[in-house]
């Protein structure tokens, strides 16, 4: 019994193995003093992530090079059996070999990052991790209204950035457009309504809006593209009903929300207070035989 066990201590492969187990573990102990270290002394929710997966990152190629040292007769003996089994391998791992590419692509071509607002694969949500074979996504609305989170967590594998568009909100810039109607009714002063509509939009986007100007001028430094209205802006048109004026603004693209509530309660408020200037409404009365008719804006 003792000779069966000496010689399995003095299996070559047996003590490879060995070696490869005490030298990951010796890893493991290194790489979680080094990330307490550099966390620790790192601030910053999103310096602290991304010093997270460098760590990680090091650590898996060191390994691979732990056992590319520790193994590397053997992997020479094998390297033709290796070859046929790689074909065979690759096929049935071509949805994980994909993903992994979608990663490099992620990483290295900009897709997208930790932090950044996108839709992949149908589902509109925040980026909140990037691994190397799925993307996790803090998703949005769905069952709720708006940009808010449904708290939902979703993987994607990282291969759908091949098959699918990918919508980035906050790539290059981080503002989209927003537009919201007001309808006045017919008989105020439209100039008076568009001075407290240029107002408002000036007092609460204004500010984010000379932001916005300049990160557009990097997106045409960078890209053919044509100059854009930043500035808010106001246009009219009237129908049978009433005059709707529709303000056009830049907005963060995780503030589209608030942003729109803070406009409408001001505009709301100071067209209320305002003698010459009417919200338009439509309204509905009962006839005789219980048919709602629909009646004129007042």
């Amino acid at each position: 019994m003792n000779e069966q066990v000496v010689a399995l201590l003095q299996n070559p492969l047996l003590m490879r193995i060995g070696i490869l187990l005490l030298l990951g573990i010796g890893l493991m102990v290194i790489v979680r003093v080094v990330r307490a270290s550099l966390l620790h002394r790192i601030s910053g929710t999103d310096s602290r992530y991304r010093a997270r997966k460098v760590t990680d990152f090091i650590a898996y190629l060191i390994f691979i090079l732990l056992i590319l040292v520790v193994f590397g007769q053997q992997l020479q003996g094998l390297s033709v059996t290796i070859g046929l089994a790689g074909a065979g391998v690759a096929f049935a791992l071509q949805e994980v070999i994909a993903s992994i590419a979608g990663w490099f692509a992620i990483t290295f071509a900009h897709f997208f990052k930790p932090g950044d607002r996108v839709q992949l694969a149908g589902i509109k949500g925040d980026v909140i991790d990037v691994g190397v074979l799925r993307t996790t996504i803090m998703e949005l609305g769905d069952w709720v209204d708006g940009d808010l989170y449904n708290g939902r967590v979703v993987r994607i594998t990282n291969s759908y950035v091949f098959k699918a568009p990918v919508f980035n909100y906050s790539a290059e810039f981080p503002f989209l457009w927003d537009e919201i109607t007001i309808p006045i009714r017919f008989g105020s002063d439209y100039a008076a309504a568009r001075s407290i509509m240029e107002n408002v939009l000036q007092e609460i986007v204004g500010e984010y809006s000379e932001f916005a100007k300049r990160a557009w001028q990097e997106m045409i430094a960078k890209f053919l593209i044509e100059q854009a209205r930043i500035e808010p802006m106001i246009s009219m048109v009237a129908d049978e009903n009433w005059v709707t004026f529709t303000l056009r603004y830049v907005v963060d693209f995780k503030a589209r929300r608030r942003t729109k509530d803070l406009i409408y309660t001001q505009l709301i408020e100071r067209i209320e207070k305002a003698n010459d200037v009417a919200l338009a409404s439509s309204s509905l009365v009962i006839s005789v035989d219980g048919e709602p008719e629909k009646q004129p804006p007042h």
